[in-house]
């Protein structure tokens, strides 16, 4: 991997982390277009840079995340992501597998598409408006979405999370932004575990790579993040749904025309 490559996924990490669209399915997609999907350390690296991204949310949030006194706020973040935790290391050989298979991720980022089209008529009636009124149970709910999201890579976390406040009845807005504060003690442990495994990759020059697609990362996810809020408050859920459906569209018709995904 050069910097060039370590910027594009860089950028696509942190447009893509918060958005309901995969951010690991798009990486996954970039490095096979790009030739690299199979090499060990640029499976870390998809991982690692994630980081970045989360720093971007610790950021934003900084009252809500270092007002120690509101320790429910954390009790929350812990319940909810404790399911993530137990089936990701539960189901960690299945995940690495699907995760160098575009075909599935492709397919998943299709099927995920055709639910998003109806997420809005679906769930259009919440009663909870403020982070302060979400349950314990509530939290371990939509914790339990998470699942999905891991057990299905291309689903997106940020999708099934959503999702699954919704399902809860929390409004778009509280929803995301608690989708957002759940990425990060949920990215933050399977970045640990995948730097536990992979130290050995990390020489000079690797390391130097990950500080590099860190920094990209959370500066992309900061405007991002800013930017989705106010448009998914507005608008939902329909265009990216459509949007997924058009990318999984022409990444299967690409895979069963025989195109190899190392074109760039």
């Amino acid at each position: 991997m050069n910097y060039l490559q370590a910027f594009i996924l860089a950028v696509i990490e942190g447009l893509t982390e918060f958005l309901p669209v995969s951010s690991t399915g798009h990486m996954v997609i970039a490095s096979s277009f790009m030739g690299i999907g199979k090499d060990d350390f640029v499976k870390l690296f998809e991982v690692a840079i994630q980081l970045g991204a989360i720093l971007a949310v610790v950021v934003l949030y900084w009252k809500k995340f270092f007002d120690f006194s509101k320790w429910q706020f954390y009790v929350k973040l812990i319940i909810a992501v404790i399911p993530a935790l137990f089936f990701g290391f539960l189901l960690n050989d299945f995940i690495d597998e699907t995760l160098g298979n575009p075909l599935f991720i492709a397919v998943v980022l299709l099927l995920g598409g055709i639910v998003l089209l109806f997420i809005d008529k679906l769930f259009n009636n919440p009663t909870v408006s403020d982070e302060k009124e979400i349950s314990n149970l509530t939290a371990f709910k939509i914790g339990c979405f998470q699942v999905l999201a891991v057990v299905f890579p291309g689903l997106s976390r940020s999708a099934a999370t959503i999702i699954g406040g919704m399902q809860q009845k929390l409004t778009r807005h509280v929803a995301a932004e608690f989708s957002f504060f759940l990425a990060v003690p949920t990215m933050c442990a399977a970045t640990g575990y995948k730097l536990l495994k992979g130290y050995h990759l990390l020489n000079a020059e690797n390391v130097k790579l990950l500080l590099f697609g860190n920094l990209v990362a959370f500066i992309v996810a900061i405007i991002a993040i800013k930017s989705f809020i106010g448009f998914l408050s507005k608008h939902g859920f329909r265009i990216f749904g459509w949007y997924r459906i058009i990318i999984g569209v022409v990444l299967i018709a690409l895979y069963y025309s025989g195109v190899e995904m190392n074109v760039l």
